[in-house]
């Protein structure tokens, strides 16, 4: 049985402070806690209401508790965050992803995810994007977060900072189509937030300016492309001029 203090925890992991302050995040779901619970990261507790390798068995009150969710799970990980080197993040021979403000969760789960698939190991990420493991960002990743490196950092430094040479591609309503453009996999990808793009700090250290064409191409009924679809776009577009 719980007590009203590891519930009080467990429930204060939705707040980014609290999640800073303890190391910790929650994850839910059986097929995720079954991926954690195989990989490097440590689960502190596990519970379930349901037959679990490992798992402390709970009620179903008890979950509904503890639970993140509007729709409890049956299964419930308390994990320790882990920690990356920026430095794993190679933009001079591999391809890297950097998110500018991009504050939505769904969206930013949904990005990791699509790193996932287009094997790109590394997102860095300005500061004021969502946090990565938000329960939110967590479930929308399907596993991804256990894959992917996520890194926060002032983003407009660290593009700066970049060796001379490394491309720095950035989306923007005046850059060069994207089908027209020769791309190479390595670098560092910038998605701007929908709302405001790239940011202005950014955008000076940006090398090559890429726009995705609607169709036809005075098609101007929509304003804009989600961010997540326009990096599945940007992403696919990478991998199939490599």
């Amino acid at each position: 049985m719980l007590t009203k203090a590891e519930i009080q925890l467990y429930r204060s992991l939705g707040d980014k402070r609290e999640r800073d302050t303890h190391g910790l995040f929650v994850a839910e779901g059986v097929k995720l806690v079954g991926e954690i619970t195989h990989s490097t990261l440590n689960v502190v507790r596990l519970l379930t209401t349901r037959d679990f390798p490992g798992a402390e068995q709970i009620s179903a009150k008890e979950m509904e508790r503890v639970s993140q969710l509007k729709t409890p799970t049956d299964t419930f990980a308390v994990v320790e965050k882990p920690h990356y080197d920026i430095r794993s993040a190679r933009p001079q021979s591999e391809l890297v992803l950097a998110l500018d403000g991009v504050q939505n969760p769904g969206n930013l789960g949904t990005i990791i995810r699509l790193a996932d698939w287009f094997g790109i190991s590394d997102i860095v990420c300005s500061a004021d994007s969502a946090d990565c493991f938000n329960p939110k960002v967590v479930q929308a990743t399907m596993g991804a977060i256990l894959r992917v490196r996520v890194h926060y950092t002032d983003l407009a430094k660290y593009v700066e900072s970049l060796p001379a040479g490394t491309p720095v591609y950035g989306t923007f309503l005046e850059g060069e189509n994207l089908y027209d453009t020769a791309l190479q996999n390595r670098g560092v990808v910038v998605m701007g937030s929908e709302g405001r793009g790239v940011s202005e700090a950014v955008a000076k250290a940006v090398t090559n300016k890429l726009y995705i064409p609607p169709y036809p191409a005075d098609n101007c009924n929509t304003e804009s492309l989600n961010v997540a679809i326009a990096t599945a776009i940007i992403c696919a577009e990478f991998r199939r001029a490599k």
